[in-house]
């Protein structure tokens, strides 16, 4: 690991300002960061420091939106009464995440800034057609994940929370890694309250993206039957030793009818 400096933040105005002023990056749960940074992947000057900002932190309904503060670890989300109550599926995503350390470290906001291609939550986001709120406004999900650990954050930008509609049936699978839990493929399914179905996959490619053919099938017949029979191209997926493209595409509809049929 290379050397680095470390400030702790007392606001969400004081981490933008210390961010502007030192080129440097935020530090939410590090469970990527740090790991990158002791690889010498990452090469920070200076780590900004969000834990002790209270406002960052919460979970809370406001009106017909479950809001998730970015400072709230995985493991809060899975334990959480409300999530459990209005949007069931994150908090099976949150549990399903890396392992108990990482769960009790993690964070919401830094897991979606980090957007690691195999990551649950961008699933989870983009599926539920969330909006992004900063210190600066809001982003809304279909324009957030830009590319490879890339997003539409500015340098000196932090998530504040996530605003997730309630809909009104959502569910999350993944196919994941037996060592590290990422998703080897993780798919989320949800129907909204105006009847719109979106289908968000990760895992799956450089970065989270929605899947046209399962969305208008199942907008069509919101059954098992009508996921399995879509069939997903392997152009621009992501190949590996662990799976190929085409193994990948064919996990896609698998995982949506599993989905769907676990919501009937």
């Amino acid at each position: 690991m290379y050397a680095f400096e470390l400030v702790r933040a007392k606001s969400v105005a004081d981490a933008a300002a210390l961010l502007a002023k030192t080129g440097g990056r935020p530090l939410a749960g590090g469970q990527s960061l740090v790991g990158a940074m002791k690889l010498r992947l990452a090469q920070p000057g200076t780590l900004v420091d969000l834990s002790a900002i209270a406002e960052l932190r919460g979970i809370r309904k406001e009106g017909a939106a479950l809001v998730v503060g970015a400072m709230s670890r995985h493991a809060e989300v899975a334990a959480s009464a409300d999530v459990k109550a209005a949007i069931p599926a994150l908090a099976v995503l949150a549990e399903g995440i890396g392992d108990r350390q990482v769960r009790n470290m993690g964070t919401l906001g830094g897991a979606i800034a980090h957007s690691d291609p195999a990551a649950d939550w961008p699933a989870g986001v983009l599926g539920l057609g969330a909006t992004v709120i900063t210190n600066r406004g809001k982003h809304a999900a279909d324009g957030f994940f830009k590319g490879l650990y890339e997003t539409a954050l500015g340098a000196d930008e932090i998530v504040t929370a996530v605003s997730f509609p309630v809909p009104r049936k959502a569910a999350y699978l993944k196919f994941k890694n037996p060592a590290s839990r990422f998703a080897l493929v993780g798919v989320f399914v949800a129907q909204l309250g105006d009847g719109t179905v979106r289908v968000a996959v990760t895992g799956a490619a450089a970065t989270p993206f929605r899947c046209a053919p399962l969305e208008q099938a199942l907008a069509k017949s919101f059954t098992a039957d009508a996921a399995k029979a879509v069939k997903v191209g392997a152009s621009g997926l992501s190949g590996d030793l662990h799976a190929s493209p085409e193994y990948r595409a064919h996990l896609i509809p698998v995982l949506a009818a599993r989905a769907v049929a676990a919501l009937s």
